[in-house]
């Protein structure tokens, strides 16, 4: 059923009595009442409900043929008497034959003559408010009256006080079983008011607020639209105002470089016109001294003087002599373009490589805010300058330690425990803590290095002491060991993954070997050099280049184990080395397999150099003594991702890197070993930016060494003095 519905509100109240008492009337003639220790009132919304059919057929409905009205063949017309008849039975009427053809034809409602207008039964005019009505029921949404299953011809009712949907005749009049709270000061006798309207009226209610609320989501979705269009529209302006200040930077150092090549040119040409000059001025004395020489010798033939002859002889004789000086060119030939040294070009390259560079920020505007000092008790005053602070916020927002309230709605209504209080401390403590001293099953000696798979996600564990491989899952659970000649004598501190083969590069100090075997311990390749001294950990390139530390410099070694060539110079300056103790070969394609060191003496029992490794393109590779220094494969000095302060000049904390990893993020994982505490520090590999540390209070790192992370966040820290894995959540 169909229904079309208008609210009343009755509500009457006896101020007489100690209680109030609501009567409520309903369409449907039902009501409810209850008495108790406390009466509880109602207040019934009564709910005018008007059945479309009925509605239709008495209103809507042509009375002669009884077919609906509409607006083609049962157009409804008006008649001068008031009564509307649809054009089809008008028609039907002034065709049909009468005894009376005089031009008027009989309403057949009420009998009374009706005139034909000259446009026939069409002309008469329509029924506006039948047109009227007809349009109001095609816009008007009709509505289901929600009916009792029990009692057909009962409307269920909706109490908005408790929230229930009820029959009052399934509840015999009642629908609540709620206690009664006196109220303050009240000889213990009060009501409990009740909202009681008809389902269908809820319905439409929460309909309603349903699509007032959804329009009100779409006006903020609007103007978040038209934020973000106009933020959009202002980046575009930000580049094009980029783009034409990088044009013009560079076309300014383009303008520099070409001023200098204009002046190298003009050097050359006037060099050239002074070389020129000079030379050409000896070669017109050497013409005029030619034409001398033939003049003399003009008409010798006619000469009968020998006195004569022997004059002009001897006069050749000394020009011979004087023409020695104008045999040798005055002015030699040379002249070359000579660019500047090696180093000097290096720097040049470095230098715009370096220039300029792109600023931008994550600020939001909406959580920054403008604070005026009040410390001092100073306020602002006229003539004098105030200082105003505006605190800004990042789009990520500032790791803060301390309480942060997390707040959730469903349906705009909070859940329980809303807000709930996240009290965030700045202790990082591990997830897992695998592995103790010894050398049964799940236990390490002296582990030196660690790298993983993340193909096969396997993890390999170089267990020095124990003078074997531990192969573990990621969960960091033991599969099994790898054993052999190459890694006896409790000498391997590098561990790597190659990038090809996904094989395992391991270096024996004490051998001084580097070794290549397969995942199943087989042995693929094995080379040594008589330059390695003291070799302590490894890398490998995407292009199979190892490159092995010895001490204060860098091996390089082809995939076949040719020695390609060597670089490092030991000291402190930018481009030198100190102890080398990691490194790690930058993927610029995003993961790789880096390993660690350990620091120490190298002819402790377990080796104690380092176990790192990489794999990487052919570009930089980080290198780890007490700073983090950036170089290419070939020695090439780039830049300096991090030095800590006050070391190199006596003061500041002493310490050295242990271990590095480049992740697929672009994050640079470094371990680091400090006389107050060992942490794992994250950087930002381009911006060279510390973003902040791993460390534990509740299980502290003695000496972190090797490092290797996840795809999906998480970090395996090899502690050398616990002699276990600690797994952490970085990202």
């Amino acid at each position: 059923m169909h229904c079309c519905q208008a609210n009343v509100l009755i509500r009457n109240s006896d101020s007489g009595s100690s209680s109030s008492t609501t009567t409520a009337a309903a369409a449907t003639s039902s009501s409810y009442s209850s008495s108790s220790n406390a009466v509880m009132s109602s207040t019934l919304v009564e709910t005018v409900s008007i059945n479309y059919e009925d509605f239709s057929e008495y209103f809507l409905t042509c009375g002669t043929c009884l077919c609906s009205y509409d607006g083609a063949e049962h157009t409804p017309k008006l008649l001068p008497c008031s009564h509307t008849v649809c054009v089809h039975c008008l028609s039907r009427i002034v065709a049909s034959p009468s005894p009376r053809d005089d031009g008027y034809f009989r309403c057949p409602i009420c009998r009374d003559n009706i005139r034909i207008p000259s446009g026939g039964v069409a002309a008469l005019p329509p029924s506006f408010l039948v047109n009227q009505l007809l349009d109001l029921m095609a816009t008007q949404r009709r509505e289901v009256i929600p009916k009792c299953s029990t009692h057909s011809n009962q409307e269920l009712l909706f109490c908005e006080t408790c929230d229930l949907v009820f029959c009052t005749q399934c509840t015999s009049g009642s629908h609540y079983s709620t206690s009664v709270i006196p109220a303050a000061g009240g000889s213990g006798s009060t009501s409990h008011h009740h909202t009681v309207i008809p389902l269908a009226v809820a319905v439409k209610r929460m309909s309603e607020i349903l699509c007032y609320k959804a329009n009100e989501c779409y006006s903020k979705l609007n103007s978040a639209s038209e934020a973000v269009t106009t933020e959009l529209h202002r980046l575009e302006h930000s580049v094009d105002a980029a783009f034409e200040e990088v044009n013009r930077s560079f076309e300014a150092l383009t303008e520099l470089v070409e001023l200098r090549r204009l002046e190298v040119v003009a050097a050359v040409e006037a060099i050239r016109e002074r070389k020129r000059s000079v030379l050409q001025e000896q070669l017109e004395l050497v013409e005029t001294e030619r034409s001398g020489v033939e003049g003399q010798c003009e008409g010798l033939q006619y000469q009968v003087e020998v006195r004569n002859i022997t004059q002009k002889i001897s006069l050749l004789n000394t020009k011979i002599d004087s023409l020695q000086v104008l045999v040798e060119p005055r002015e030699n030939c040379f002249l070359k373009f000579e660019s500047s040294p090696e180093a000097a070009y290096s720097s040049l390259c470095r230098a715009v490589q370096e220039y300029g560079r792109v600023a931008t920020s994550r600020t939001l505007p909406s959580l920054c805010c403008l604070e005026m000092p009040t410390s001092g008790g100073s306020k602002p005053v006229t003539h004098l300058s105030t200082r105003v602070f505006l605190h800004t916020v990042d789009y990520q927002g500032h790791n803060q330690v301390g309480e942060h309230n997390v707040s959730a709605h469903i349906f705009g209504r909070p859940v329980k425990n809303n807000p709930l209080t996240v009290d965030v401390c700045g202790d990082h403590n591990p997830h897992t803590v695998y592995g103790s001293k010894g050398s049964g099953l799940n236990q390490l000696l002296q582990p030196a290095a660690i790298c993983l798979d993340d193909d096969t996600q396997m993890l390999f564990v170089a267990d020095t002491g124990n003078s074997r491989i531990k192969v573990l899952d990621y969960s960091l659970s033991e599969q099994h060991h790898l054993v052999g000649e190459a890694l006896a004598g409790r000498s391997v501190t590098g561990l790597c993954v190659t990038p090809a083969a996904r094989t395992l590069m391991l270096v024996n100090w004490r051998n001084r070997t580097i070794t290549e075997l397969t995942q199943q311990g087989e042995i693929v390749q094995q080379f040594t050099h008589q330059q390695l001294q003291e070799p302590t950990t490894l890398t490998v390139t995407l292009s199979g280049l190892v490159l092995v530390v010895d001490s204060f410099r860098i091996l390089v070694f082809s995939p076949g184990g040719t020695l390609a060539h060597t670089w490092g110079e030991r000291g402190d300056k930018d481009g030198q080395l100190g102890a080398v103790t990691a490194i790690c070969a930058v993927n610029t394609r995003g993961g790789s397999n880096m390993g660690d060191v350990i620091t120490g003496d190298p002819s402790s029992q377990a080796g104690g150099a380092d176990g790192g490794g990489g794999c990487a393109e052919d570009g930089e590779v980080v290198v780890a003594d007490h700073r983090l220094q950036v170089f290419t494969t070939d020695g090439t000095y780039c830049r300096t991702v991090f030095r800590p302060s006050g070391v190199g000049t006596g003061k500041g904390p002493k310490g050295t890197y242990g271990g590095l990893f480049m992740d697929s993020n672009g994050l640079l994982l470094a371990s680091r070993q400090e006389r107050t505490q060992s942490c794992v520090q994250i950087f930002d590999y381009q911006l060279g930016s510390l973003i902040f540390t791993i460390a534990s209070a509740e299980s502290k790192l003695k000496r972190p060494a090797g490092l290797a992370a996840t795809r999906d966040g998480w970090l395996l820290v090899l502690d050398i003095a616990n002699c276990c894995i600690k797994k952490f959540r970085y990202r």
